[in-house]
């Protein structure tokens, strides 16, 4: 110790008190989550992945696989922050981005194990290279962008059995992947896995909107879950549902009615909902009841607000109505990178969304990334496309 330099223990005590406070305060802000409160919501919203899939064109090449494609997109992706948003009348329109907060995949991770294709497994893995590990950005407290998954039909059939698949190994590890990254508290081993009761489902609150994710689609079994989840929700609280299928779901996704209630190749029902589907025998009927239930489900919760999807693999903002054109939802359907019908033959369609939510106006803005506008300079800036505004 210098004797030159003597120690004031009392400027010290107060220093270390004062700290002490500080931390304190921000351990409380941060628990209350005040930063989010004022700050906009940004959230990036992608799904059909479909690792294991090819393109057939892709930045002046042929046949690129899917791993090549999203990386490529996840690059993008990381480059939102230094961009403004448009100038438009969109929430925080011609402002910076910054914090990206959140990252929504609506599943399909893996495509369909049929002959040819990779297994579910090593698509799994490949997600977790580009999306989870390769993901850079940051949300308004400089943590990482929390991702928030769902399985697609192609997810759940690997797991399940698939009729254009019955003899092959049933693979669960893109499914489980997605339920044991969403419910780390809870993990699940590839035999203790079960889909009929392990349901990826689960609700998050930010900045005063209640976002509800449900597996597949809303059927009975979701409905009785988000009846329970919506008990602690204020009637006046917005809510945003996000799942794999559109409103007016595919009836063959639904339980088969026929025979024993099995997957076959005559049926081609997939029994991916627990509903057995009441409008016919074949697939190609429309499921005008399934979708009547549901809209009566809406009815009873009039605070949901909008509904986000994929499986369709387009950009499409529009009204779901029901069958009897007795409702209005807002609907929010998501391009797909690997399997867009549009961006399908037109690579300089191909896109993502980005969702900014401004908490204090309760303005929600959903905006179209277009990500690939110049296939032959691939680092060109992302252009905007289309948006949708929903008052919340």
């Amino acid at each position: 110790m210098n004797p030159d330099y003597p120690i004031n223990f009392q400027r010290i005590k107060k220093r270390t008190s004062q700290a002490a406070i500080f931390l304190i305060l921000l351990l409380f802000a941060s628990s209350c989550d005040i930063f989010n409160q004022k700050h906009p919501v940004q959230i990036v919203f992608t799904s059909d992945s479909h690792f294991g899939y090819t393109r057939s064109a892709f930045r002046g090449d042929s046949n690129v696989s899917a791993l090549i494609v999203n990386e490529a997109m996840i690059r993008e992706i990381n480059s939102l922050p230094i961009l403004t948003l448009p100038a438009d009348s969109g929430a925080n329109a011609g402002m910076p981005i910054g914090e990206i907060d959140y990252l929504i995949n609506t599943g399909d991770i893996a495509n369909r194990s049929e002959p040819g294709i990779q297994s579910a497994a090593k698509s799994w893995d490949q997600f977790t290279t580009s999306y989870i590990n390769g993901l850079t950005t940051k949300n308004i407290k400089n943590q990482k962008t929390e991702l928030w998954l769902l399985p697609g039909n192609h997810d759940v059939s690997n797991a399940i059995g698939h009729y254009k698949i019955v003899g092959v190994h049933a693979d669960n590890s893109s499914l489980l992947g997605i339920y044991n990254y969403m419910f780390p508290e809870n993990k699940k081993t590839s035999a203790t896995f079960n889909y009929a009761t392990d349901k990826i489902h689960y609700s998050k609150d930010v900045a005063g909107v209640h976002f509800v994710f449900v597996n597949i689609w809303p059927d009975s079994n979701e409905r009785v879950w988000m009846e329970n989840d919506l008990k602690s929700v204020e009637a006046n609280t917005p809510v945003i549902l996000f799942t794999h299928d559109e409103p007016d779901a595919e009836s063959k996704h639904f339980s088969n009615p026929n025979g024993v209630h099995d997957i076959n190749t005559t049926d081609k029902f997939e029994n991916l909902l627990c509903d057995v589907f009441k409008d016919g025998s074949m697939v190609s009927d429309s499921d005008v009841v399934e979708q009547r239930e549901f809209v009566s489900f809406l009815k009873v919760h009039p605070n949901i607000k909008a509904y986000f999807h994929g499986n369709a693999h387009q950009n499409r903002f529009y009204t779901y109505q029901g069958p009897d054109k007795d409702v209005n939802l807002k609907t929010i359907e998501v391009d797909s990178p690997m399997k867009g019908e549009v961006s399908g033959l037109d690579q300089t369609k191909m896109s993502f969304q980005l969702i900014t939510l401004d908490p204090e106006t309760k303005l929600m803005t959903v905006r179209q990334c277009l990500w690939n506008t110049n296939p032959a300079k691939p680092y060109s800036p992302i252009a905007w496309g289309a948006k949708t505004n929903i008052q919340l």
